[in-house]
């Protein structure tokens, strides 16, 4: 259609010139095309179109006839609704006129020298005193103006009017109905058709584009941006429609009524909008600054959460919670100073409206007075259509944003829509082969993945693979083993070169045909969320039940599923979660046999299983595999001996290819792997089997498992430095770790803890919202200016009752038949009008500024109690991933912030409706309580139909959401197995079963246009109605008690304008009912009582502390990983003065007992001893202040150097003297006067600014400061240089004299000369002595010290 595409260039052309489309950041940001058009490039053509490149029109791309002449009748009637309100303004008009007419006629008859004659007043013919001595009998000769009397019946007239505004009513009720069910009813059936096209798409989409597209974005693509094009083509376009026809139509009643008076308050306009723009100017601005200066305090709180460990070794809690203190003091003023500014901004622009007022009263009542070009009514219309006007103009806008974001969201929908798959899954083109040997060739394949394409993953690739018989692929991680098998399902395309399969070039087959002859088993099979036969059933449609038992015989899985309770019809759980990986394997294994395969790929199909499933699902393939070609990826020796042909692979090529004998004689890769695999087996478990021998575990899961804990635990133990994670596998091992066995088990063990955490984290969530009294506990201090606030408020409330007073009144002046009287009155009036700006400009400064101090002292007390609770908090609170330092900080930021959401400003605007409603309602009972009476019957309504609105959006957004949840548990789960449906051929399946999904939101979505489009229609005509039944009574009223028309004025419009105050208020809850969360979120962290307290003094303390530590029978797990046995009954002991080494392996629990020490930990089961008391007894600050400790990545503070010496304690002030000579015990003098600001140098962030052996010096210096009883060196050299170990090796050795010191190294050198030496292995010690005991022992020391291995 390039003629539409034209058109709309051209009217994109238009919205860029008068930048009429405002882009919001999240769409700048979610889609990847840029924004940053400049003016002058417009004429370099279309590439640098805005990200939107959907136009508004092309929105509706998919309607069909019917849904076009749905939107168009809707807008028509949207249309119509519009110009209802300007409408009843004429209506309105003439009541006015009605009412003052008949109020001059009773106040000319009221004086008694007139009469009522033939319908026209003149003066009584036999007035009986004609005393020309006074005024007023001269004043009888003038001949009267002649005015009507006894005519008008304004009973009558009101009813009319009430008929008129029922009239109006109804046509409002039924146009609301249809405009809004029109357009909600064909945009969902629009939203259905996208939502099956784009789902239809990406099934069919090929794998590589998922490679490059997350499964979480397209989950949230499918959700929230198909609900925000919803947003953009439903009921916001018929509202649009509606406020801008109002907006016109206002206009226009108050140029052809008075063009006067509606240029004089035109004029006055610009005032209100400078005033708002600077608002949103200051306001952006002092939030940006506000936010700036909160920024400092974040760090801080991010810098010492990262390193809480230090914190807490060193003892500097206290002192931290007063470092970030001073730091919230900035932000809290930039807050305040917001408060002011806006409660500035918001007076200014109440004072320009209330003097705007002022003017058009004053100006208009000229015009009807003295020229007489305007009657009362015309006044009132020209005035309220130009305010109406400007008001709908207002509520138009936010629609604009829900269409930019429509169009932002569509764009990379309606891409993919068009987009055409490069390896089209469910298309019906190419070849299907009669007979299928199973011959499978490579010839020169190169490729790279499309999301890496920068890494050759095959260069140039040949093998060849017979029918009939089983490769194995054997090599490195990376080699492209995996990624041969999936060229041969063809999830992709070989760049160059081609697969072959019986001679025929793999492309020109069809696809599905080729899939169905694979079968294919994964290391991490997938199943679907449903039943044991189901799962079976998928490798292939319509298959028996005889052929699924089967199939799981020879799979070895039918004896285990006939001892489920369900058997067969057993739910396997999302994901397969509910059995255990060796049955999820089996029952892979059984829906790949039941396909009848004739090639079946086996990538890595036993890795993850311990010994035990190992054999049995060993046993099964090996059944399997006869007379089929089968390609097997493997790690295991076990796995591989037994294949007809092993193919080494190596960077991407095949180098080797023979028997299991023959390539061990070649010594290529394959014999690396091997004599690997075997040797790194039987060093690592021999010494622990021996030992452990009473808890027997298979070794392979053993071994995994360190890895696994090695993976997850080690950033948490210390913040090592990413460098040193790859210095944790020595270098010559990548190939094993990284391949034979371990890893491949324990990387998919963290994933699966992974997987599993975030639905805990939603349980935990739920808290119950704090109760308001507690929160303002908090904010007791300021009571004060919670008091002055709230008297603003409440003046601020006042003030529109005050407006309804004034307004009536100038009605009033208007039936005052004496001019200089009248004159007087109106001038009176007007300067109220002004009196009360001014009063309104003040009073919103006072609330704007008390509510702001208050709340921003609230916020910055909060925020300090959390940090102080959070550092009071035991380690393993911070190892949980939930309180990860980002996550942490930000509720720092945002929670506290948002608790100000229930007080501060939130009770001022609470004060402020409350006070409003309270004085309309007294107001109106004084003037006359019968009508008010009867309006305030119509007030339940008022307030219902706008709470019903809210109810009824929100709860079917719940409902939406739920119809949604299904459809949306499906294309996740697609989405997510994406590979394992290709490689099954069900993409159909489940496209189907998508949409079958999406019929009950359709038909909810149906219903939802239909009664909301009623509650609209009735929310709209309950105003009309309300108003026609108060003028008819308020007609009765006037004609029958006498009560003065003005009264009717009055108390109509308080008690209207105290119903919108009414819903002012309700719209605030959302915030409220935020606030109370979050500070119940604030308030579980408060009242949390930490496992291991730092603030409280409990717990002994003695004088002459010795330094006598011993651990017996230490057990311990950490909290987060409660599955892995990280000390497994230790037991060591060191007298005062002496130095004991811990050595072993990674993850052998070497750190844990030194934490264990510090007490960031206490240990499960066991005890340690210090000086004969129990750790858990002692005092922890008393403790900690006497242990000294140095680690390998030493964590500075971003302060000077003698900031950070002397933060090693932090219970006394220290001098310079001391920090001088604890520098040069460190051999850090020297190095520091060299430097030009000497010891004032800062350290920048984390120590950046040093090199390693400078910041660990002064990591000794700090430790020394304290002159600690134990020093605890933890691999405190570890990460040096030789150059700078020496001389830091020397600062030890000194730091070590006359203390118990207990040192944890990979450097034989720094071992050798220990009192006692400890080997550790697997969380227990397996040999203990002095270097040259350990060595005469031959045992695992004397090995690592002989072959000069890392020891690691």
């Amino acid at each position: 259609m390039p003629s539409g595409s034209v058109r709309l260039q051209s009217i994109k052309k238009l919205g860029q010139e008068n930048h009429s489309y405002e882009f919001s950041d999240e769409e700048a940001a979610g889609s990847n095309a840029t924004t940053t058009t400049n003016k002058d490039d417009k004429n370099k053509g279309d590439k640098e179109q805005p990200a939107i490149r959907v136009g508004f029109f092309q929105l509706f791309r998919f309607a069909s006839c019917s849904e076009v002449l749905m939107m168009a009748v809707g807008s028509v009637c949207a249309v119509l609704h519009g110009s209802a309100q300007p409408l009843m303004l004429l209506v309105f008009g003439l009541l006015t006129d009605t009412f003052i007419e008949y109020d001059i006629e009773l106040n000319e008859l009221s004086d008694d020298r007139k009469e009522c004659f033939n319908n026209t007043i003149q003066w009584k013919r036999n007035y009986s005193d004609y005393d020309f001595s006074t005024n007023q009998t001269w004043e009888m000769l003038v001949p009267l103006r002649n005015r009507t009397c006894g005519i008008l019946d304004i009973e009558y007239e009101m009813t009319l009017f009430a008929l008129y505004y029922v009239g109006i009513a109804l046509a409002v009720f039924l146009l609301g109905y249809f405009q809004i069910s029109l357009w909600v009813t064909s945009a969902a059936r629009q939203i259905q058709l996208i939502r099956r096209m784009y789902f239809g798409k990406v099934m069919r989409m090929e794998i590589g584009w998922f490679d490059c597209t997350s499964v979480g974005e397209l989950n949230t693509r499918m959700s929230d941006d198909i609900n925000k094009i919803n947003d953009a083509i439903a009921d916001q376009v018929a509202i649009f429609l509606q406020r801008f026809t109002t907006f016109v139509c206002g206009f226009c009643i108050g140029f052809v009524k008075g063009w006067k008076l509606t240029l004089v308050i035109v004029a006055a306009s610009p005032l209100i909008g400078i005033g708002a723009g600077l608002m949103a100017l200051f306001v952006s601005k002092l939030t940006g600054l506000e936010l700036q200066a909160y920024a400092k305090a974040g760090a801080v709180a991010d810098e010492v959460l990262s390193s809480i460990r230090t914190v807490a070794a060193f003892g500097g809690e206290r002192k931290e919670v007063q470092r970030y203190d001073r730091n919230l003091i900035s932000a809290q003023r930039w807050g305040i100073r917001k408060g002011l500014i806006m409660g500035f901004f918001t007076g200014f622009m109440w004072m320009v409206i209330f003097l705007c007022y002022g003017l058009a009263f004053w100006y208009g009542s000229g015009l009807v007075v003295d020229t007489e070009e305007y009657t009362p009514g015309t006044l009132l219309q020209v005035f309220f259509g130009v305010l109406i006007a400007a008001m709908n103009l207002g509520q138009a806008s936010p629609c604009l944003e829900a269409f930019a974001a429509g169009r932002g969201a569509a764009t990379i929908i309606f891409e993919t829509i068009e987009r055409e798959p490069e390896i089209d899954c469910l298309s019906e083109a190419g070849y299907k082969l009669d007979r299928v040997k199973g011959d499978i060739e490579f010839h020169n394949v190169t490729f790279y993945y499309p999301s890496r394409p920068e890494v050759k993953i095959l260069d140039q690739l040949s093998v060849a693979v017979k029918s009939g018989e089983t490769t194995a692929f054997v090599g490195p991680s990376g080699a492209g083993k995996s990624t041969a098998v999936q060229l041969i399902q063809r999830f992709y395309d070989p760049k160059e070169g081609m697969v072959t399969l019986d001679g025929h070039d793999i492309r020109g087959l069809n696809i599905q045909w080729l899939r169905s002859l694979i079968g294919i088993v994964e290391q991490e099979p997938v199943l679907f969320a449903t039943t044991i036969a189901e799962n079976i059933r998928y490798g292939r449609p319509g298959v028996s039940m005889d052929d699924i038992i089967s199939a799981a015989k020879e799979a070895n899985a039918y004896n285990f599923i006939m001892d489920l309770p369900q058997k067969f019809d057993t739910l396997v759980g999302e994901g397969g979660g509910q059995m255990s990986g060796g049955q999820k394997q089996r029952i892979a294994i059984a829906r790949a046999l039941v396909r009848k395969p004739r090639i079946l790929l086996l990538d890595m199909a036993t890795s993850a299983l311990d010994n035990e499933s190992e054999a049995t699902v060993q046993e099964a393939l090996d059944k399997v595999r006869m007379g089929r070609t089968t390609i097997s990826i493997a790690h295991r020796l076990s796995t591989i001996k037994n294949a007809d042909v092993i193919v080494g692979f190596e960077h991407g090529r095949a180098v080797e290819k023979g028997k299991h004998d023959e390539l061990l004689e070649r010594k290529g890769v394959y014999f690396t792997l091997v004599t690997l695999q075997s040797q790194g087996d039987k060093a690592l478990n021999e010494k622990a089997r021996e030992m452990a021998d009473n808890e027997e575990q298979p070794e392979k899961l053993n071994l995994s498992r360190a890895g696994s804990y090695r993976a997850s635990l080690r950033a948490s133990i210390r913040q090592r430095s990413r460098s040193q994670m790859s210095n944790l596998i020595p270098e010559s091992s990548v190939g094993i770790a990284g391949e034979l066995g371990p890893r491949a088990y324990s990387v998919s063990h963290v994933d699966k803890s992974q997987v599993k955490l975030p639905q805990e984290e939603e349980e935990e969530e739920q808290v119950e919202p704090a109760p308001i009294t507690r929160i303002l506990k908090y904010n007791v201090p300021e009571w004060p200016y919670m008091l002055f606030g709230s008297f603003g408020a409440a003046l601020n409330g006042g003030i529109n009752p005050v407006y309804s007073l004034l307004f009536s009144q100038i009605l009033a002046t208007f039936s005052i038949t004496d001019p200089v009287a009248q004159r007087t009155e109106i001038d009176g009036i007007c300067l109220f009008f002004v009196m009360v700006g001014v009063v309104s400009f003040f009073t919103q400064m006072l609330q704007g500024y008390a509510f702001s101090k208050s709340g921003e002292l609230l916020t910055r007390r909060l925020r300090r109690l959390g940090f102080h609770a959070m550092l009071g908090q035991e380690i393993g609170w911070f190892d949980d991933h939930r309180n990860s330092p980002g996550a942490l900080t930000t509720r720092l930021a945002t929670d506290a912030s948002q608790v100000q959401g229930a007080t501060g400003s939130q009770i001022g605007m609470i004060v402020n409706s409350l006070t409003n409603i309270g004085v309309a309602i007294l107001m109106s009972f004084y003037f006359s309580w019968k009508l008010t009476m009867l309006i305030l019957c119509f007030l339940p309504f008022l307030a219902l139909s706008g709470g019903f609105q809210a109810k009824m959006l929100t709860g079917f957004a719940k409902q939406d959401k739920l119809a949604m949840e299904a459809a949306g548990r499906i294309s996740g789960e697609a989405l997510n197995n994406i590979r394992t449906i290709a490689g099954l051929g069900k993409e159909k399946v489940f496209v189907e079963m998508y949409e079958a999904q999406l019929d009950a939101p359709y038909q909810a979505a149906l219903k939802k246009a239909k009664v909301y489009g009623a509650c609209y229609g009735f929310a709209q005509c309950i105003v009309f109605l309300t108003n026609s039944a108060s003028y008819r009574f308020g007609g009765y009223l006037v004609k029958q008690e006498g009560l003065h028309f003005s009264l009717v004025f009055r108390v109509i419009s308080a008690i209207v304008t105290s119903g919108t105050a009414l819903g002012r208020a309700s719209s605030y809850t959302p915030d409220y009912a935020k606030a109370k969360i979050s500070a119940a979120r604030f308030f579980q962290l408060l009242d949390r009582v930490p496992l291991i307290s730092v603030y409280s003094d409990k717990g002994d303390k003695w004088e002459n502390f010795q330094g006598n530590i011993e651990f017996i029978d230490c057990k311990f797990t950490y909290p987060t990983r409660p599955d892995i046995q990280v000390l497994n009954g230790l037991n060591v002991s060191v007298k005062p003065g002496q130095t004991l080494a811990f050595v072993g392996s990674s993850g052998c629990g070497k750190s844990t007992s030194v934490q264990l020490l510090e007490r960031f930990y206490d240990p499960d089961h066991g005890t340690v001893l210090i000086d004969g008391h129990a750790s858990t007894g002692v005092s922890v600050s008393f403790l900690r202040s006497k242990i000294g400790i140095v680690s390998q990545e030493p964590v500075l503070f971003d302060c000077s150097i003698q900031d950070n010496i002397r933060y090693g304690d932090n219970s006394r002030e220290i001098s310079m003297n001391d920090v001088i000579s604890a520098a040069k015990k460190a051999q850090l003098h020297d190095f520091v006067m060299s430097l030009p600001e000497k010891y004032e140098t800062n350290v920048g962030a984390q120590g950046s600014q040093l090199s390693r052996g400078q910041k660990q010096r002064i990591a000794i210096a700090r430790a020394i400061i304290r002159d600690p009883k134990i020093l605890l060196l933890d691999e405190a050299t570890s990460a040096l240089d030789t150059e700078s170990e020496k001389t830091v090796q020397e600062a030890l050795d000194k730091a070590r004299e006359g203390r118990t010191c207990i040192v944890i190294a990979h450097r034989l050198s720094t071992i050798q000369n220990s009192d006692i030496i400890a080997v550790m292995s697997r969380g227990f010690l397996m040999e203990k002595g002095t270097h040259d005991q350990l060595m005469a022992l031959k045992g695992a020391y004397y090995k690592l010290v002989t072959t000069g291995a890392p020891i690691s």
